[in-house]
């Protein structure tokens, strides 16, 4: 591993204190040759683990402490994005309304919270050891736009081609965890979710948050790719899982037909056996278990919920839970 040794401040110092200058700046962005996570672990080293954990005497790229340093990094990252988005999405975007419908369960949000809090340290294991496989160099990842076969375009493609890598790898993962031989096993914790929340994005048994989540570590090892450009791809991956999960059933007309949005997923959680993708329409449609949205035929929660209503079975100030409208248990 080499650190680069360019002075960030473009200072006139000569010999030691331009040195001075640059370690100072420039030592917790250093360029490893490794994955996306050395950057967050370079910056996690310099603040954190050098000054106040580890002894100076323990190298920083020595194995046994970059596994530890990345258990702790993802963990408390994926909590962060996680609980962060997921209440941005749930204070600011989530129709509340939706928690008077009688498939909405009781104390719902805090079960999905829990659920997932529970999960994410497990699902973090197999990650964190593709994570160190990165890190060591085992990945096509890549540092500078000039390492990119195709320049600039490249950056361009690869973000085209993750999207639809994953979306198709998450697609037949997700449509193999609803085989009924190991469907209640792994993937029917997620469904006991009728009418998600944002925090349900992420409450998932550990074996199938693992194998969803999966086609997105693999991708950099077989297609090459820009560090900066998968940091913010796993960002966006955390924010779309939110998105499906957020209630909000808006998606402009021309996307429809493509975009695998909230309205889409939403259905998959009500009707099961439809609507399998992450992104896209794509592969539901070649699969054959693709469904138009029901919430944009006036069929969806936000309706059932006003037929209730108008039926006098429930009424605005009442929650699922206590109008006496029978909920579905798993």
């Amino acid at each position: 591993m080499t650190r680069s040794r360019i002075c960030p401040m473009s200072c006139q110092e000569t010999g030691s204190r331009c040195e001075e200058v640059s370690r100072y700046w420039l030592l917790p962005f250093v360029t490893f040759t490794g994955s996306k996570m050395d950057l967050v672990l370079n910056v996690a080293d310099y603040y954190f683990f050098t000054p106040y954990v580890y002894p100076s005497s323990w190298p920083e790229d020595e194995a046994l402490r970059q596994i530890i340093g990345l258990m702790v990094v993802t963990n408390l990252g994926a909590a962060i994005l996680y609980l962060g988005l997921g209440a941005l999405s749930y204070f600011f975007i989530f129709d509340h309304k939706l928690k008077q419908h009688p498939q909405f369960l009781e104390n719902q949000v805090q079960r999905e919270i829990k659920y997932a809090l529970w999960s994410l340290p497990w699902i973090s294991v197999p990650t964190v050891a593709l994570f160190f496989a990165e890190v060591r160099g085992y990945s096509k990842l890549y540092d500078s736009v000039d390492d990119s076969p195709l320049g600039w375009s490249g950056l361009i493609f690869s973000m085209v081609s993750f999207l639809f890598f994953t979306d198709m790898c998450i697609y037949w993962i997700h449509r193999f965890l609803h085989h009924k031989l190991i469907y209640k096993y792994f993937h029917k914790p997620h469904h006991i979710w009728k009418i998600p929340t944002p925090f349900a994005s992420h409450a998932f048994h550990p074996v199938d948050g693992f194998l969803q989540g999966l086609p997105y570590h693999i991708y950099p090892f077989f297609f090459p790719l820009h560090k900066i450009l998968y940091l913010i791809l796993y960002v966006f991956v955390n924010i779309w899982t939110i998105s499906i999960h957020d209630g909000d059933y808006r998606v402009p007309s021309l996307m429809e037909d493509i975009i695998n949005g909230s309205a889409h997923h939403t259905d998959h959680h009500l009707f099961f056996d439809y609507n399998y993708g992450q992104y896209f329409t794509l592969w539901d449609r070649i699969g054959g278990s693709y469904r138009y949205p029901s919430p944009l035929m006036g069929k969806g929660p936000h309706d059932h919920i006003k037929k209730l209503m108008a039926e006098g079975k429930l009424n605005s100030h009442t929650n699922n839970n206590k109008n006496g409208v029978h909920v579905k248990k798993e």
